[in-house]
């Protein structure tokens, strides 16, 4: 398919798309548990220097898994615009870069093409540029979305609020939401991770974090992340829910371990439209992150990169409020140390954002990756930087119920102070008539969460 001199280094060869991008991608542990990743740094750069070469046609023209074969392929391809994508195919994936990083190029330019990609042709684009390149591309970028406020404004960056509770113990979960709230964040949501996916718990914590923001009158939202199925039942039976969480694959053998199908994906697109209690339009919330379909065994000899990148070419179909990537969640299998984690990150913000999804990250790491504290801060900075629409916050960094470390409520003050930003507009000025911010930055009543009691 594709033959390239490596610097000198001797001839390699590449017999399909998949395996060219495969051996394109920065270094991840978990491509070399797959046994798809180069062999060599040699190798990863011929491979990059050859995907450089291709057109976008050629990448539309082979999915890195067949039309036929899979659900996600389809979903992908039916979605291209044709009369945008005529207007782009010749161009090559070094063509798209240049594009994507040319000081002229504006947001709207960007918008105008968007249309005409697919998830492979992003991915593709992805693997050739460089760390700065992909900060600098998606600081260019703006995708909002509205649900009962709005996210990616400029000048603003939301944060969930994750209260989760080792018992589903409601009053534990609403204490922890009163002092997210004291610091500023939950505008994105407030999303609690049940112990218990039950009916019966999904109800409980969404009526219960409904009543606290109706009678605080917060303009959020809410989200119970149980299984799609559990929250679709819970709204059957009248649970308030704004939000309708589900976690996605890049392959329909991948979504299939997930227990969800697009057919699924459908009808609780549907439901929510009709019965979650937010203003809307947009009521999805999706969660990704590289490494979950090798995982589950069902990556298709596919790249995590490309598998990522396709998760996301899913979720546009559903116009989401939010999507994130919990990058350092799924272990060092997938991604080793902080360095892979944070490349990931930049990459995967980079991909939502191009894909015109409202895109978040969960900047965190588990305790047996080889990662620090340090590390998601140099991510949490460099993709504030970027305009990453929202982060996840967990109190003191530490979530007692998934065990695993992520940003803090308390971090939300310094990046808005560093990067001169602030809340979501319409959260911004409740918590100016609540005392918690005032000429752009928290006052001092900032973390006393007594102020909700």
């Amino acid at each position: 398919m594709s033959t390239v001199d490596a610097m000198g280094s001797g001839e390699y060869k590449f017999d399909s798309i998949r395996t060219l991008l495969a051996k394109a991608n920065e270094r991840k542990t978990g491509d070399e548990l797959a046994e798809i990743a180069a062999d060599s740094a040699a190798e990863r750069v011929a491979a990059k220097r050859a995907v450089s070469q291709l057109t976008l046609e050629t990448l539309r023209e082979n999915p890195v898994v067949p039309y036929d074969d899979d659900e996600v392929t389809r979903v992908i391809q039916d979605a291209v615009r044709e009369p945008v994508y005529e207007r782009i195919k010749d161009w090559t994936v070094a063509d798209l870069r240049e594009f994507l990083v040319d000081e002229n190029t504006t947001n709207r330019e960007i918008q105008a093409i968007r249309p005409g990609f697919t998830s492979e042709m992003i991915a593709a684009v992805t693997k050739i540029m460089s760390n700065m390149d992909l900060i600098l591309a998606t600081s260019k970028m703006t995708v909002t979305a509205r649900c009962n406020n709005t996210v990616g404004t400029d000048g603003s960056l939301s944060f969930r609020l994750q209260p989760n509770d080792p018992a589903d113990n409601v009053d534990n979960i609403l204490d922890s939401t009163r002092e997210g709230l004291s610091y500023g964040v939950g505008d994105a949501v407030i999303g609690i991770n049940p112990v218990e996916d039950s009916v019966g718990t999904t109800r409980s914590i969404l009526d219960a974090t409904h009543d606290f923001i109706e009678e605080w009158g917060i303009p959020t939202q809410n989200c119970c992340l149980a299984h799609v199925t559990t929250q679709m039942d819970a709204i059957r039976e009248g649970a308030p829910a704004d939000l309708i969480f589900q976690s996605l694959a890049g392959t329909e053998a991948g979504n299939d371990e997930f227990g969800i199908d697009v057919e699924l994906l459908d009808e609780a697109y549907d439901l929510g439209q009709r019965q979650c209690t937010a203003s809307g339009p947009n009521i999805m919330y999706f969660e990704t992150g590289q490494g979950a379909e090798l995982s589950g065994d069902a990556h298709e000899g596919v790249d995590q990169l490309t598998l990522e990148a396709r998760c996301y070419g899913l979720a546009k179909r559903y116009d989401p409020f939010l999507v994130n990537t919990v990058v350092g969640f799924i272990g060092p299998e997938y991604l080793y140390d902080g360095q892979q984690v944070i490349r990931a990150g930049i990459e995967d913000v980079f991909m939502g954002q191009l894909h015109g999804i409202s895109m978040g990250i969960d900047a965190c790491y588990t305790n047996h990756i080889h990662a620090d504290q340090n590390d998601i801060e140099n991510l949490a900075v460099l993709l504030s930087a970027a305009g990453a629409n929202y982060f996840i916050t967990v109190p003191m960094g530490d979530d007692v119920m998934l065990n695993y470390q992520s940003t803090s409520y308390h971090d939300a003050g310094a990046l808005w102070e560093i990067f001169d930003l602030g809340p979501a507009p319409e959260f911004r000025e409740w918590l100016a008539e609540m005392d918690i911010w005032r000429d752009g930055t928290l006052t001092d009543r900032a973390g006393d969460p007594t102020i909700f009691t």
